[in-house]
């Protein structure tokens, strides 16, 4: 069996699989079709194996990430039900617990990219935060003229007064 390279190699594999044939004299090189049948089987085995192991893995990741999804939104249900039901007037109103404007901290790339794929979506609120929207378009060095709807209402009435006093 340890004559031919091939017949070692394929030896030192039922060895790997745990059959002790290889020991004996019988000749693979003169049965090639038996042997690649024996190592296309195997491989098959190993195959589905190793894809249910996988498809396991995987389950376990996701239930993983479910649980940590469902751990949050309960979290946040709760701190709603403390501060609908727990929580004086008074202690509502103070800033420092709810602030109009939270900062963290984000990447500067990745920011860039979302704000103006964000843009040209036409998801982009214009309306709110005016001069924070300003300074974040001068930080992160975009160029952004938006144009509303009262923006060109507003031109609209000024050309129309001018109408009026030219005619």
């Amino acid at each position: 069996m340890f004559i031919d390279i091939k017949t070692s190699l394929f030896a030192i594999y039922l060895f790997l699989i745990g059959d002790s044939s290889a020991l004996s004299n019988w000749p693979y090189a003169d049965n090639p079709s038996i042997a690649i049948l024996i190592i296309l089987f195997c491989l098959l085995i190993i195959v589905v194996y190793l894809m249910n192991l996988l498809i396991g893995l995987l389950n376990i990741a996701i239930e993983v990430d479910n649980k940590r999804v469902s751990y949050l939104i309960q979290k946040a249900e709760i701190l709603a039900e403390i501060e609908l039901f727990y929580l004086l007037p008074h202690q509502r109103r103070w800033k420092t617990w709810f602030p109009k404007v939270m900062y963290y901290y984000a990447d500067v790339d990745k920011t860039r990219i979302e704000i103006k794929r964000l843009i040209k979506e036409g998801e982009w609120d214009t309306k709110e935060f005016t001069e924070m929207r300003e300074n974040l378009f001068k930080v992160l060095s975009i160029e952004h003229n938006p144009i509303d709807n009262e923006v060109i209402l507003e031109k609209l009435s000024e050309l129309r007064k001018i109408r009026k006093i030219l005619s």
